[in-house]
């Protein structure tokens, strides 16, 4: 499984929070992790300098094998509360697929 993290140019410590990022992913879609060619998250501030409450953005896309994509998104006031929402969305999300397909 392929990682993918995108941030807009106005977020803090991208180093730092790229690390966590694709630790977040690997743990979280582990499971999942062979039924899946790539992930791609994308992380950023949608009011820049303004702090304003649920302005962080996480948007996670799954591309499962031989399958449409699965996109989520959330919104929080910080990038980790965005990320873990979108994480728990997409656990969701891929389980929902995956059991479908396992029913037919």
């Amino acid at each position: 499984m392929q990682i993918q993290i995108n941030t807009t140019n106005d977020v803090d410590g991208r180093a730092a929070l790229l690390s966590h990022a694709e630790d977040q992913v690997r743990q979280r879609l582990s499971r999942f992790e062979s039924r899946l060619t790539r992930i791609e998250m994308h992380l950023g501030d949608e009011n820049g300098a303004r702090n304003t409450a649920g302005d962080k953005r996480c948007v996670l896309e799954a591309r499962p094998t031989g399958l449409a994509p699965v996109t989520v998104t959330d919104h929080g006031n910080t990038l980790e509360e965005a990320m873990s929402g979108a994480l728990k969305k997409m656990v969701n999300s891929l389980e929902t697929t995956f059991g479908k397909l396992a029913t037919h």
